[in-house]
């Protein structure tokens, strides 16, 4: 005979839409593999009457949040309101209430994960959140349980669909930033205010919950760095193209010992590397483990099918579950051992500026860059502007961030002036 799980949501947009189409469309096939049948009693929304394309039955749908969290018989609550308020505080109650939560809410989790998860211990509610990382792409189950023979050296991961679609439209069209975000804009793949996605912020949530798995500590989300796309050239894309150079923007993730550096930036990868075919809105994490070694993971970060994938697999992972597992790191606020974050961590730089054309600018450029143990791997004179300056484009061997910067700010602004710097990995 099934087990019957009687559920809530917390909302109902679209992904919410694409849950409701697979544990109904799909319960058949659900129940013949898992033995579960999945009742859903309560459905919160804003209005009740508003046209959703889904036949609810009567009385599912309530803008009562009383009417999800308060109702004994519902064993799982499914959170889809997105963003950090109301979305946290009722999570935090439906798990004192010792109610299992499956969310998708990246904001919510990175930034409250500790208080969460405090909650779902003392309840012994259940806390799963596959689809907060990558959609569809069961990173977090594989950090959690596939890995854990493992030590995990570095993470570097294509977690946002909108800007990995933006640069691949800017590599492949030579097109500028603002003409390609106002294209995925009107094709729905970037949202009216994109800033979240564009300026790096998305991706630095995904990171703090992937690096925290991956090395076994909590990174908060405020020691991710972070940078967007928003001031990226066709110029420089153009320019990393003729010296063999992909850019993505890249969700970093390194760890040496109790160092561990964590950031989010747009980022030259050479053309052999797995992660530079990774193109349009597909995600991708690509890692190293001690015994594992290299593996890669790839598929729909986002969208309502994909990303109801991933809640639904986590919906009957939770219902079958015997025992929840919480991450066994210190999940406080201020952890008793804390991993160290490393603001000065190494790459290769890719470095465009202007020079005025007459001997002595290179010298002048290579001296300063030795001078902050900066030395230079390759270099390209381009065409001359208009004014008799011309483009020279450096690619650096590894060297810190810091002393690039002072490098970078030492040059005499007669000789040349820094148009762009980008990181480089390998």
């Amino acid at each position: 005979m099934s087990k019957i799980i009687k559920i809530g949501f917390l909302g109902c947009g679209n992904v919410g839409g694409g849950v409701w189409r697979l544990i109904n469309d799909f319960a058949g096939d659900i129940e013949h593999r898992t033995g579960l049948r999945f009742d859903v009693r309560k459905v919160l929304v804003r209005n009740v009457n508003k046209a959703r394309g889904i036949d609810f039955p009567e009385g599912v749908l309530t803008d009562n949040v009383e009417a999800v969290l308060g109702d004994p018989e519902i064993d799982i609550v499914l959170e889809f309101l997105g963003g950090e308020k109301p979305a946290c505080d009722y999570l935090l109650e439906a798990l004192r209430r010792g109610k299992t939560v499956v969310t998708a809410n990246k904001v919510a989790f990175a930034l409250h994960w500790h208080e969460l998860q405090q909650a779902a211990q003392e309840s012994g509610a259940g806390l799963y959140y596959e689809a907060a990382v990558c959609g569809a792409i069961p990173i977090i189950h594989t950090l959690n349980e596939s890995l854990q023979a493992n030590r995990i050296s570095y993470i570097y991961g294509i977690v946002n669909g909108t800007t990995n679609y933006i640069l691949t439209r800017m590599s492949r069209e030579g097109a500028e930033y603002a003409n390609v975000l106002a294209d995925a804009q009107k094709l729905g793949l970037a949202e009216p205010d994109p800033s979240s996605d564009v300026e790096g912020l998305d991706a630095a949530y995904k990171l703090s919950i992937l690096a925290s798995l991956a090395f076994h500590g909590r990174v908060p989300f405020e020691n991710v760095h972070v940078e967007g796309i928003t001031g990226i050239k066709a110029e420089d894309i153009r320019c990393g193209q003729e010296l063999g150079y992909t850019l993505k923007l890249l969700a970093i993730a390194k760890r040496d010992g109790l160092q561990v550096e964590t950031r989010v930036h747009p980022t030259f990868i050479p053309d052999s590397h797995p992660l530079a075919n990774v193109n349009d809105a597909f995600n991708a994490v690509f890692l190293r483990g001690h015994a594992c070694g290299d593996m890669m993971f790839m598929g729909r970060g986002a969208g309502d099918l994909p990303t109801a994938s991933a809640i639904v697999s986590d919906l009957v992972r939770a219902a079958s579950a015997q025992k929840h597992i919480y991450p066994t790191f210190d999940n406080t606020l201020h952890p008793s051992v804390a991993l160290e974050n490393n603001t000065d961590w190494q790459s290769a730089f890719y470095v465009r500026m202007l020079a005025v054309d007459k001997p002595g600018v290179l010298g002048h450029v290579s001296q300063t860059f030795a001078r902050y143990n900066v030395s230079i791997r390759a270099m390209q004179q381009k065409h001359a502007a208009a004014d008799g300056r011309v483009t020279l484009v450096f690619i650096t061997h590894q060297a810190g961030e810091k002393a690039m910067h002072q490098a970078l700010k030492a040059l005499d602004a007669n000789f040349a002036s820094v148009e762009s710097v980008l990181r480089v990995e390998s």
